[in-house]
């Protein structure tokens, strides 16, 4: 553990934050009145608040990200009225038709579709939403794990291999129904392989942030891959469509899978798991989760069972834990630790189910003294229960695979150009998907839960959002694609490229990509179209690449790291992951930024 990971972290009253920034935003509103500040006032409080959330996000005191954004758009906008109110059109109408012309504007601006897309980006953030409950209905039904165990049976236990093509999978289905809906399930699929294999906790941490890469580069190959992929094509629409992600994004993209399984397999090359000898609940793992979710309404796997309950485990509490990090299972553990057997029914029936807990307890005590004609008999109880389960779950899983029809059929009529919200895709896919998951009201409340958790990680983005329309029209945005163009002139496009790719590199990785492409894409906008193309990909790539570098760079990147602090280590840190995963980011770079290169030498 490192020394600075001892002190106890600091949470700041957000209540007291947001009071402090209306107080202050009034303060300021009064000034302007007196004082017109300058553009650059509202760029540089938009910088502070963007830092904030990285420094806020990173040190021992911890400020609630979204009343840090929340409260620092009063400000921003407080300051943007004197700028913007004096010499607008909106002025000038109400001057000649009255107040009723200011209400008519923020209606159109407010209350409409269109204005809040241009304000905030709606329909994108609203396509997020649906995203998230499309994806956590389907991840319910258990499709990737059963997809997953498949391959591995298929490759004869060979882990590798196993992954390889789960990661392929996982990239493909990023690209189109969203890197952070995506990850959870990638992480949760990869654990279950590599707990077979009884490998340590250092690997396992490496698999997940793995995992940020792989929903995060290699899921760039098309728009609806990432939140600013879509961010980028609202910004720079029409220039940027599916068939531009295809033909610049889809070769960073492969190129970033091979690295990424080059490096798995350096770790993992020759490890196979033994099928003959896995534990029971290991082999029908996607039925035992069904299950769990079925009676408990949630989903956990032994580890997070125990630590979860770890006063009603009193002494057995820590051996248990060590033997499951070794490997071994639940049952098996409770029956080598001689607890007691009503404690052990009681656990094992609030683990999977009470309809399995003597069953499996019978097996697990047959198995440790080995009373193999007894353990027979358990087993075939087991897949009795087991199978009937399995049956629903298929079923779940049939309806889920049939929602990917309207999701896919709107995405297609949607990129045809016709006048109906990309939103529409992702809600009608969830629609189906959780026709599929009706039956069962823990496992739709689970699905709800989920869903809400991880839509919540974009809501700081709102204001944010607000603030950077705020600043674009202040004028500010044509000033910066000036300085771009002058850099053209006087540098060249290949040296401007790639310097676009390592800035949103950087500023990816301790601000957050979302916001840098939102503000980066907007100063490219008024530039020629093969220029403004090669710009946009240098862009993409560079907070694809930032994104996964630090613990904040992205909405994965916070997902995984909250992960692995709950679940895996609590002493791990920020510079843990920037010391872990920068040679898979400089091997990217490296890689992105030949393409970069390339492409700009062809114009």
């Amino acid at each position: 553990m490192n020394p600075g990971d001892r002190v106890e972290r600091v949470e700041l009253s957000s209540f007291k934050f947001l009071a402090g920034c209306a107080v202050l935003s009034f303060f300021v509103f009064l000034t302007g009145r007196f004082f017109t500040f300058p553009a650059w006032v509202v760029a540089l409080e938009i910088l502070l608040t963007v830092a904030s959330l990285f420094i806020f996000g990173s040190i021992r005191w911890r400020l609630n990200k979204n009343a840090l954004t929340y409260g620092s758009a009063l400000l921003i906008a407080a300051t943007f009225w004197w700028i913007w109110w004096p010499a607008s059109s909106a002025r000038a109408r109400v001057g000649i038709e009255g107040t009723w012309a200011f209400v008519e504007f923020l209606v159109r601006h407010l209350l409409s579709l269109r204005g809040l897309d241009e304000m905030i980006h709606a329909d994108t953030l609203l396509f997020i939403l649906g995203l998230t409950l499309f994806v956590s209905a389907i991840a319910q039904t258990r499709l990737l794990e059963s997809i997953s165990f498949s391959i591995l049976r298929k490759s004869g236990g060979n882990v590798a291999w196993t992954l390889a093509l789960i990661i392929a999978l996982v990239a493909v289905a990023s690209g189109v129904l969203g890197g952070v809906s995506m990850l959870g399930l990638m992480i949760r699929a990869m654990i279950i392989i590599l707990f077979l294999l009884k490998i340590r906790d250092k690997t396992v941490i490496y698999a997940v942030m793995v995992s940020t890469v792989v929903t995060t580069v290699c899921g760039m190959w098309l728009t609806y891959g990432e939140p600013p992929n879509l961010i980028m094509k609202a910004n720079l629409h029409p220039l940027l469509n599916d068939a531009f992600f295809l033909r610049y994004c889809l070769p960073a993209a492969v190129g970033s899978y091979l690295i990424v399984i080059w490096n798995l397999r350096k770790r993992l090359a020759g490890r196979r798991v033994n099928l003959e000898t896995l534990d029971i609940l290991e082999v029908r793992s996607a039925d035992v989760r069904f299950l769990q979710a079925e009676r408990h309404g949630k989903v956990l796997t032994a580890l997070e069972f125990v630590e979860e309950r770890r006063s009603a485990f009193g002494p057995h509490a820590e051996p248990l834990l060590k033997r499951l990090h070794d490997g071994m299972s639940l049952g098996e553990a409770l029956a080598r630790e001689n607890v007691p057997r009503q404690e052990r029914l009681r656990l094992m029936g609030m683990f999977i189910s009470e309809d399995m807990a003597c069953a499996l307890d019978q097996y697990y005590q047959c198995l440790v003294h080995d009373n193999l004609d007894q353990a027979r008999r358990a087993v075939a109880e087991i897949s009795n229960v087991l199978g009937s389960v399995s049956r629903e779950r298929r079923r779940a899983q049939r309806v889920g695979v049939l929602s990917f029809a309207p999701f896919i059929g709107f995405l297609i009529w949607h990129a045809m150009g016709r006048e109906i919200p990309l939103f529409w895709a992702s809600f009608a896919g969830a629609t189906v998907a959780f026709a599929g998951i009706f039956p069962w009201p823990n496992i739709r409340r689970l699905a709800f839960r989920e869903a809400r958790s991880e839509s919540a990680e974009y809501l700081f983005l709102i204001p944010l959002f607000f603030s950077i329309t705020l600043l674009q029209k202040t004028g500010f945005f044509e000033s910066f694609s000036g300085f771009i163009r002058h850099g053209v002139e006087t540098a060249g496009v290949s040296l401007m490229a790639l310097a676009q790719l390592a800035g949103a590199v950087f500023l990816s990785a301790v601000l957050d990509n979302n916001v840098v492409a939102d503000f980066a894409s907007r100063a490219i906008r008024d530039l020629d179209v093969c220029l403004t193309q090669v710009f946009a990909m240098a862009q993409i790539a560079g907070y694809a690449v930032g994104g996964c570098w630090t613990h904040i760079g992205s909405a994965q990147s916070v997902v995984a790291y909250a992960f692995i602090r709950k679940e895996i280590d609590h002493s791990f840190t920020p510079f843990d992951w920037i010391r872990l995963i920068t040679p898979m980011i400089v091997e990217i770079f490296v890689l992105t930024a030949a393409i970069v290169f390339i492409e700009s030498r062809l114009l």
